[in-house]
């Protein structure tokens, strides 16, 4: 028999395996949709809050997406490299760096559109499920963020 003590070291008794998993997954199927509209996944959920904003600083953008500067640095680089947004530094404070949507970027919110949709006929889930599970997601990354 099995040591007891060890239980807790099983990977199907990890809630963070699934997750990751899960989140892998999603992410493999939502690059046919992108590569059509040559972005990947981390362009594609920073421009989602660029269409929503218009304009948004890079400190607020890493908190909406929960990355850090050193992962928006190049992406944004990339992104305004393609005409998607262009960068400049706010008149009030130098250090602040602004990310504006360009007429380009705002062109490719239409052909984003049949995404979300798209991807939703890949998931099993029920609406009410599917509002649950971003409940308890989101229940899990406020939670982290208290603790900081």
């Amino acid at each position: 028999m099995e040591d007891k003590k060890y239980e807790s070291l099983k990977l199907s008794n990890q809630l963070c395996f699934p997750l990751y998993a899960c989140s892998r997954e999603v992410i493999k199927r939502y690059k046919p949709y992108l590569d059509r509209l040559d972005l990947t996944y981390t362009q594609y959920i920073a421009m989602m809050v660029l269409w929503e904003r218009r304009q948004v600083n890079v400190k607020e953008l890493g908190e909406c997406l929960y990355l850090d500067s050193g992962t928006l640095t190049p992406l944004l680089k990339k992104m305004e490299h393609k005409g998607l947004v262009s960068r400049t530094r706010s008149d009030k404070d130098e250090r602040n760096l602004i990310v504006s949507v360009t007429d380009r970027g705002l062109e490719l919110r239409d052909k984003a559109l049949s995404v979300p949709a798209e991807m939703a006929s890949y998931t099993p889930l029920t609406p009410e499920d599917s509002a649950t599970l971003y409940a308890l997601l989101y229940k899990i990354l406020v939670s982290d963020q208290d603790k900081d």
